[in-house]
């Protein structure tokens, strides 16, 4: 999987950094498509491109992002294609904006991060991104950690209750500090995304072979029968 040209890191004298870390009364919320209150501010979109550097903590939560949303597909690219309910799909030139429906809910989610096509026009815009590719959604992801305020805690590299309960209302498979969705749907236990996250950050450092992710956190999405993402996840291997 490849990275984006690092343009090195943000910093608060950075235009970027100074249009995130304004007063709260410049603070703004973003998620239309949400619920009316957050337990935390959203900060007001920057007017300029980022580029964000990807360093190993940074990819270890945007693999977990994966690993809880259910797209982590081994580690492999093909998880940047999924849809929701499991499907894939046909092109990654945009986002595909495409209902689909189970048995319990309906939703357009898509991509490795399962951005909503509102989420992700307004990333897209605001990055300059041109199409749905990896690299692409991984700015996009990162745009979407830093505007609910928790880059700085995940540039730590610690993966915290605070973390994922700052993530909560972006991915609703993170827990809230209570341990459950902030939508009401399924979620993830904090300890799962800990350990996965922590497993993780040590083969991207080196410290552990890519073998040692265990069978339980393969992270695969659904499988329905007759769909291609069934057959890949029969084959995939663990890969950084």
């Amino acid at each position: 999987m490849s990275s984006p040209q690092a343009s090195g890191p943000l910093t608060t004298s950075s235009s970027l950094g100074r249009q995130l870390e304004q007063p709260a009364q410049r603070l703004a919320m973003l998620d239309l498509d949400g619920p009316s209150t957050a337990p935390f501010p959203i900060a007001s979109p920057p007017p300029v491109r980022a580029n964000y550097p990807i360093t190993p903590a940074r990819r270890a939560l945007l693999n977990t992002i994966r690993y809880a949303e259910g797209t982590w597909a081994g580690g492999q690219d093909i998880g940047y294609r999924i849809l929701f309910g499991g499907s894939l799909m046909g092109s990654m030139e945009r986002h595909p904006n495409l209902v689909i429906r189970t048995a319990r809910y309906a939703s357009a989610a898509a991509g490795a991060y399962q951005f909503m096509p509102f989420t992700w026009s307004m990333a897209s815009r605001l990055l300059g991104l041109q199409t749905f590719s990896p690299e692409e959604q991984d700015q996009a992801a990162l745009l979407l950690i830093q505007r609910r305020g928790a880059l700085p805690l995940a540039d730590a590299g610690r993966f915290t209750r605070s973390l994922a309960a700052r993530l909560a209302p972006e991915w609703a498979s993170f827990p809230t500090l209570g341990g459950s969705s902030y939508y009401g749907q399924p979620v993830r236990r904090f300890a799962d995304l800990k350990r996965f996250y922590e497993d993780n950050l040590a083969q991207l450092q080196g410290e552990l072979p890519s073998e040692s992710l265990r069978d339980d956190q393969a992270g695969s999405p659904v499988c329905l029968r007759g769909q291609l993402v069934c057959q890949f996840a029969e084959t995939a291997k663990p890969s950084l």
